[in-house]
């Protein structure tokens, strides 16, 4: 059986330095995604995760008895915006907006998604499940860095990030991205990992 690991082929853009801002060129990936509005202890936002994580490990099965290929699910990641980013500072969190999405490697089709949707559907009722579309995402030029610690704390990294852009005569552009790389259910807030990414001109 083959295995591959897309983040071992994408090691670029899944395991940067926590010391350094870096740029990189993020190429069009396909993703399970779904949006909605609210912070993360939102029940939307629970409600997106957990579909999409079901979805998610269906599809890995799948493809593994299909095609004889067994991959690693990736790691969550998620856009987060706001019509006034004001909010991000005052901590209104029902006024944020998000893109929750976990990323699919090539044996994955559109086609084989929808025959795993139905499966988990008539499995568990994931009232989100539907929400859930397969999709190409393109960032193209960004900044990004690994920042370790609590979800809270991210200002000041999250500003090293803008300054990198402002020094390069840059202009920020996307929405700001975050990929986790472990379960904040699991492990320590000081010990949490997640890449900061932010979407450049």
């Amino acid at each position: 059986m083959e295995k591959i690991d897309p983040r071992q082929s994408l090691k670029e853009l899944y395991a940067p330095s926590a010391k350094d801002v870096t740029e990189v060129v993020v190429p069009p990936l396909r993703f399970l995604m779904i949006d909605g509005d609210g912070g993360p202890d939102s029940a939307a936002y629970r409600e997106a995760v957990e579909s999409l994580f079901a979805l998610a490990y269906g599809v890995k099965f799948a493809v593994k008895r299909q095609a004889s290929v067994d991959f690693r699910v990736m790691p969550l990641e998620c856009l987060w915006w706001a019509d006034d980013y004001s909010v991000f500072l005052t901590g209104d969190r029902e006024s944020w907006r998000w893109t929750a999405m976990i990323m699919q490697p090539e044996p994955v089709t559109a086609e084989l998604v929808e025959q795993v949707r139905e499966q988990v559907a008539a499995k568990k009722k994931l009232p989100a499940l539907d929400q859930v579309r397969f999709e190409t995402f393109e960032e193209g030029r960004a900044a990004q860095i690994l920042y370790v610690g609590p979800y809270a704390d991210e200002g000041p990294t999250i500003q090293r990030l803008h300054q990198f852009i402002a020094d390069r005569g840059g202009s920020l552009t996307g929405k700001h991205h975050e990929i986790y790389l472990n379960d904040p259910s699991r492990t320590a807030p000081e010990k949490l990992k997640t890449i900061l990414r932010q979407p450049f001109v």
